[in-house]
């Protein structure tokens, strides 16, 4: 599937409607990592061509990485670290490994997902005339090594309204066979269940 194909599936009024997408809505469209930014330019390209009166579509987009550091700035660390994401920073400098595994441990916690589908929530929820099918999620790049695109699609099912809205998630990577390989290069976890958008 190519950029304009994308695009086009988005504008159908068939996949629009997110009534019928009863079990699963996780879409991946792959794209070369070295595509990257204009990949996000395309992204905010779509978001504005797809508010216009023709279609009246209200695309909720999602930078992972940056929601995740807005979700640690938001929390604390003791009376004397009122952000945890400086806390990170400052000791990210003394401890790399240790500030590692702190944060992959709060990226796949149940209150990131929460903070998440809280976001999604409060979009979708938006009440005017214009439709909100849409969650585009990207940045899943940025966020290795602490998140892997698998985990976050299997964390989130518990939190998931298929009906309500599709997701599609931007990934800088490829499939080879069963599996698929960040930046080209590594391989995930495991396969996850999510309708391939290919960009030929």
């Amino acid at each position: 599937m190519t950029i304009p194909e994308l695009y086009n599936l988005l504008c159908s009024e068939d996949f629009k409607n997110t009534e019928n997408d009863i079990f699963y809505n996780f879409y991946i469209f792959q794209y070369p990592p070295e595509d990257e930014y204009k990949m996000r330019c395309r992204i905010e390209e779509f978001k504005a061509q797809l508010l216009r009166p023709v279609n009246y579509v209200d695309v909720l987009t999602i930078d992972l990485f940056k929601e995740f550091c807005i979700f640690l700035d938001n929390q604390s660390f003791g009376k004397k670290h009122p952000s945890y994401l400086k806390y990170m920073l400052e000791k990210d400098e003394t401890d790399h490994e240790a500030v590692t595994r702190t944060l992959t441990n709060k990226a796949n916690s149940p209150q990131f997902y929460e903070y998440l589908h809280n976001r999604i929530i409060k979009h979708i929820n938006i009440e005017d005339d214009k439709l909100r099918p849409y969650v585009f999620l990207y940045g899943i790049g940025s966020m290795y090594p602490y998140m892997r695109t698998s985990s976050l699609l299997a964390s989130y099912e518990q939190y998931n309204k298929s009906n309500k809205y599709k997701i599609i998630v931007f990934y800088p990577g490829e499939k080879e066979g069963n599996t698929f390989r960040l930046f080209n290069r590594i391989d995930d976890e495991h396969t996850y269940r999510a309708i391939l958008l290919i960009n030929d």
